[in-house]
C-alpha cells in the first residue's frame, strides 16, 4: 500500500508569525502550487485524509474533487496556545528561549509540545494504515515531520534538520512487505521560511 503525505501550499500570513492551529487562508499562488503537487500524485489514491484547517481542506478538495475527504482533528498542526498569531520576535525572551531549547517537552502557554503533537499524529497514522487502500494525507509541516520521524525512528528533536519540507511537498510512503520506505517526490521551494522550530 502507498500513502502520500502532502503539505499545504503557502499560507496567507506574514513571515515571522506563529500560526500553529490558526485557520489561515492560502495565498494567490494556490492554484499554481496545487497543480504542481497534482502532477506528482497517481490516480490510484482511494482514501483522502486532511487536517480540518482550510489551508489543507482547500488543497484536498482541489486535488481530489471526486473523493470523500475525511477530516481528522489529530492531523492539525501543533497548538501554539496564547502565542498564536504573535510575531516570534514579540514573545518575551524569557518565555520563548526555554521553549526553543526544549520544544519537545515544554508546552507553549495553553498549547502543546512536540511530544503531544507526535503522539496524536502517530495514533492517527496507524489507524490510516489499517485500511489497505492507497491513501493521501493533506496536513502540515509538523504533522508530516512527526509521521516521518515515527516511521524512520528519528528523534523528533532532530526532525527539522533531517526532514526539510517546503510548502507543497509530496512524500510517498511504501508499506509493502511490512517496510515503510519513503521518498520525496516534490519539494516546492518558495521564499525561505523564517519561523521558529515549529515549521507549519
Amino acid at each position: 500500500m502507498e500513502i502520500y503525505l502532502i503539505r499545504h501550499t503557502t499560507p496567507l500570513v506574514a513571515k515571522g508569525v506563529c500560526y500553529g492551529q490558526t485557520d489561515l487562508d492560502v495565498t494567490e499562488t494556490f492554484i499554481t502550487e496545487a497543480n504542481i503537487i497534482k502532477a506528482h500524485l497517481p490516480s490510484t489514491i482511494q482514501q483522502v485524509y486532511s487536517s480540518p484547517l482550510q489551508r489543507c481542506t482547500k488543497l484536498a478538495a482541489h486535488l481530489f474533487p471526486e473523493k470523500d475527504i475525511q477530516l481528522q482533528n489529530a492531523l492539525m498542526e501543533i497548538n501554539c496556545g496564547s502565542w498564536e498569531m504573535k510575531r516570534w520576535d514579540d514573545i518575551p525572551r524569557q518565555d520563548i528561549e526555554p521553549w526553543i531549547k526544549d520544544f519537545v517537552n515544554l508546552r507553549t502557554p495553553q498549547g502543546e509540545n512536540y511530544t503531544d503533537l507526535y503522539n496524536r499524529v502517530k495514533s492517527a497514522f496507524e489507524d490510516i494504515t489499517l485500511k489497505p487502500l492507497p491513501a493521501a494525507i493533506v496536513a502540515h509541516g509538523g504533522v508530516l515531520r512527526s509521521i516521518l520521524s515515527y516511521i524512520t525512528n528519528t528523534a523528533i528533536i532532530d526532525s527539522f534538520n533531517v526532514f526539510n519540507l517546503h510548502y507543497g511537498c509530496v512524500i510517498k510512503i511504501d508499506t509493502a512487505n511490512g517496510n515503510r520506505q519513503h521518498s520525496i517526490l516534490s519539494n516546492i521551494a518558495h521564499d525561505k521560511e523564517t519561523h521558529k522550530p515549529t515549521g507549519f
